[in-house]
């Protein structure tokens, strides 16, 4: 624990909705939800306006749609929250060499780190000048979170939200966290917090007076103890500098379960491939190949296989992954795939394993497997498919997915609303516009239509090269802390 509130927690506000409303002026103001639009997909992130209707992530897309019939539905565009998560964590960087991120919309910050705070009053300036950098950089809205440790620290940013501020003092963290909820301690999941409550404990304080015996008694010696210690506010855990992704990996849960052999592997190699152009743009490459099925009864099987050296050969790894497929019993259906790389390296090691399979490749069509699926959708695959009409709607649903850009070359950028019977409906606006874009129908197979990459919600951002300035390094009995703050 720490004298000063020196550790920042950012917590983007709705990241991924908000991009989207940012993006789409017809959309400001409205109910967005972001995820898979399958009947088995779940949200992602849904918008505060669609919280409102109670929808929230990880919820069904179904149940979200019966609460929220009239919300916009989006297939999330993670090359766009990428570009402006890099933009964020640019900024963060800045403050200083300890940042850890957490996901593409959240990271801790070591201020004192960095020397750019010492205090309260020199944290709650860096965390005003923080927030009113990321509006203007990508015009966004996050939630700050200043405190002695980690774990205030994301509280705080919690309490803060949305598009707020808050600091705790340290010293306070004991009656701070005192009347809160079991479950707003790290690691206090529902069944944690059942057991607890058939225990009589469902605030903090009830876990601190209950004592650290008890609660080794309920939880075990490590979680118990781990726990006591938290709902007194103790959490000397430090803030780690980003590690390097010990994985690559890309899953696909389907519409209807799979029963044909030949469209299980057909979806294996494209995920293989998906996986392999990950692995590429980020410059590495991964030895163990990963492969995961989970079948109809929703048991899951992991199969991998560890290469004589490092690869990014797409061929090396759909083979990998082949090979681990025959090992699998798809009896019955399978509802999601994946494959993944492990091991990862810096570079690739050749081999004639990679040159043979390579060349194997090259005497394929390239065509992505796209022949296999087209005949596959043809000839109605299993029993329980989707029929003809319905399998060209998901292909244009694939093609077209809502909320994707895209190009018109009379009508310039826009996105999709939607597509089926043949159509995709665009509505053509882009960010920074003052008014709703127009809305146009063509053919989905318009030859003036093309898929494209997303416009900057800020098309050209403030310089804070040099941000952010010096300051003294103590301020020591200044400033106002404890309260939430909002411009």
């Amino acid at each position: 624990m720490r004298a000063a509130p020196t550790i920042l927690h950012l917590d983007m506000d709705a990241f991924y909705a908000s991009a989207e409303q940012a993006a789409k002026p017809s959309l400001r103001g409205k109910p967005v939800v972001v995820g898979g639009l399958g009947w088995r997909g779940v949200v992602a992130t849904a918008s505060y306006e669609a919280r409102r209707f109670g929808v929230h992530s990880a919820m069904p897309i179904a149940q979200a749609r019966r609460l929220a019939p009239n919300a916009a539905y989006l297939v999330p565009r993670f090359a766009l929250y990428r570009s402006v998560s890099d933009q964020v964590m640019e900024l963060l960087g800045r403050l200083s060499p300890l940042v850890e991120p957490l996901s593409l919309d959240e990271a801790f910050v070591d201020l004192e780190a960095g020397g750019t705070a010492d205090d309260a009053a020199s944290a709650l300036e860096i965390g005003r000048e923080l927030r009113v950098a990321i509006q203007a950089v990508t015009g966004l809205s996050g939630s700050v979170g200043l405190a002695g440790s980690k774990m205030l620290a994301k509280i705080a940013s919690e309490e803060a939200k949305p598009d707020g501020m808050r600091l705790i003092e340290p010293g306070t963290e004991r009656a701070h966290l005192a009347p809160m909820p079991v479950r707003t301690l790290p690691g206090v999941g529902p069944a944690t917090a059942d057991h607890l409550r058939r225990a009589g404990m469902t605030t903090v304080n009830d876990l601190a007076e209950a004592g650290e015996a008890e609660l080794v008694r309920l939880l075990g010696k490590a979680h118990g103890a781990a726990l006591h210690r938290m709902a007194f506010g103790f959490d000397d855990r430090p803030v780690v500098a980003e590690r390097d992704a010990k994985s690559v990996s890309v899953e696909d849960t389907f519409e209807v379960d799979l029963h044909d052999r030949v469209r299980v592997r057909t979806e294996v190699e494209r995920l293989a491939d998906r996986c392999v152009q990950r692995l590429r743009g980020a410059g590495r490459s991964g030895r163990t190949v990963v492969l995961k099925v989970r079948r109809y009864d929703f048991s899951t099987l992991t199969r991998s296989e560890t290469l004589r050296g490092p690869t990014d050969d797409p061929a090396v790894v759909r083979e990998a992954a082949a090979r681990l497929l025959e090992a699998v019993d798809t009896t019955g259906g399978v509802r999601l795939l994946g494959v993944g790389v492990t091991g990862l390296a810096d570079y690739t090691q050749e081999d004639l394993f990679a040159q043979a399979a390579g060349e194997r490749a090259a005497a394929l069509p390239d065509d992505g497997g796209a022949q296999a699926r087209e005949a596959a959708a043809r000839d109605g695959e299993a029993d329980d498919g989707p029929g003809p009409e319905e399998a060209a709607e998901q292909l244009a649903a694939r093609r077209w997915p809502a909320g994707h850009d895209v190009h018109h070359e009379v009508h310039g950028h826009g996105w999709v609303q939607g597509s089926g019977v043949g159509r995709v409906t665009v509505r053509f606006e882009e960010p920074g516009a003052t008014e709703p874009g127009r809305v146009r129908t063509f053919r989905v197979d318009d030859p003036a239509l093309r898929a494209a990459d997303p416009l900057p919600l800020v098309p050209d951002p403030p310089d804070y090269s040099s941000w952010p300035a010096s300051r003294p390094k103590s301020r020591s009995g200044a400033g106002a802390p404890g309260a939430a703050s909002r411009p």
